[in-house]
């Protein structure tokens, strides 16, 4: 299945986080109030490895997408589920939505998906 769920402490929260599979690549989210929200340091890191931060904040920046900072029982499931590094001591959420804005914005600038060739002219 596409989505998988992980219930840790589901508590006072209100949430439960999963897997979700992303332009091919298994991303993990928490389900918070109906949205799924996803780690935007994984997003980062996993599906625009090949694109520089600074171009993914500035798309991030005109199509008006905004991250929200995560919580403490947040940031540790998202710890426990390897969305995020142990070591993180923040993690910022994205929205499916705004995730997959930014995914249309940034295919025609993924290096994976340029199928230009250059033509190498002969010097004489």
């Amino acid at each position: 299945p596409a989505t998988m769920d992980y219930n840790g402490d589901a508590g006072p929260g209100h949430f439960h986080a999963g897997y979700q599979e992303i332009e091919g690549i298994n991303l993990g989210y928490l389900q918070i109030n109906g949205t799924q929200m996803f780690a935007l340091a994984q997003v980062l890191s996993d599906l625009f490895k090949d694109i520089p931060r600074t171009t993914i904040s500035k798309k991030m920046e005109t199509l008006k997408i905004k991250s929200r900072r995560c919580d403490l029982q947040e940031l540790r499931t998202l710890k426990a589920i390897n969305s995020v590094p142990t070591r993180a001591v923040k993690c910022s959420l994205i929205s499916k939505a705004d995730l997959e804005a930014l995914c249309t914005s940034c295919k025609s600038l993924s290096p994976r998906r340029r199928k230009r060739k250059r033509k190498r002219k002969a010097l004489d």
